[in-house]
């Protein structure tokens, strides 16, 4: 069940999910909460899928020094199943978004669109700077 009150951004991860072969898609905060979901995945589901994408962010993270530099910012892993692939990428400051897929996906496709799509959020997640009125409260 979706919850408009609790899932006001579900409807930008819907419009990821365009992309012909995608099945879900989840927005998460660093420690694994719940912060968006796409119609296509029940809340329950989507909870548990964040707490584990949570799990695999901190692994890849870790593995930075294999690049280099263990300083060097994740961006994004992609996971490859027998049926389909998993995608997580930084969506803003300790926002992570993840899309699921099918076998069949065009990889490129979705990464430009969950590129686009972490622009969007990261307009959404920041909050504008509020000015003084001057008026007293």
């Amino acid at each position: 069940m979706t919850d408009p009150v609790q899932n006001k951004l579900g409807w930008m991860l819907d419009d990821a999910l365009r992309v012909p072969e995608t099945r879900h898609a989840i927005l998460l905060s660093a420690d694994g909460l719940l912060m968006a979901h796409s119609e296509r995945i029940d809340r329950d589901d989507a909870e548990r899928h964040a707490a584990g994408m949570s799990g695999l962010q901190a692994l890849a993270r870790s593995t930075a020094e294999f690049c280099g530099d263990p300083n060097t910012p994740w961006q994004q892993t992609v996971n490859e199943f027998q049926h389909g692939y998993v995608f997580l990428v930084a969506a803003g400051p300790r926002a992570y978004l993840a899309v699921s897929t099918t076998e069949k996906v065009d990889m490129e496709t979705v990464s430009f669109r969950l590129q686009e799509l972490v622009q969007r959020l990261g307009k959404e997640l920041t909050s504008p700077q509020r000015s003084d009125s001057g008026s007293p409260v």
